[in-house]
């Protein structure tokens, strides 16, 4: 399963990140590495970004660089 299709209020554990090097060096800056548990708080209407948390920050991804990352649901 992807970030992008887990619902609002639901956690997940990255499991992998297909990606660039670009956007895996971006991603990792924001904290987005392997192992993490991250919650989706919200989507955006009409397919705009995602707010999710990780630890105590709330970030905002696009939903195709949310689409690069594997998660086991929690």
């Amino acid at each position: 399963m992807t970030l992008n299709q887990l619902s609002p209020n639901a956690c997940g554990v990255i499991e992998a990140i297909h990606a660039g090097q670009d956007l895996r060096r971006r991603l990792c800056g924001l904290g987005l590495r392997l192992g993490i548990r991250v919650r989706v708080i919200r989507h955006s209407p009409l397919n705009g970004p995602m707010q999710i948390r990780v630890g105590h920050t709330d970030l905002i991804l696009r939903r195709s660089e949310a689409a690069n990352i594997d998660v086991i649901p929690t």
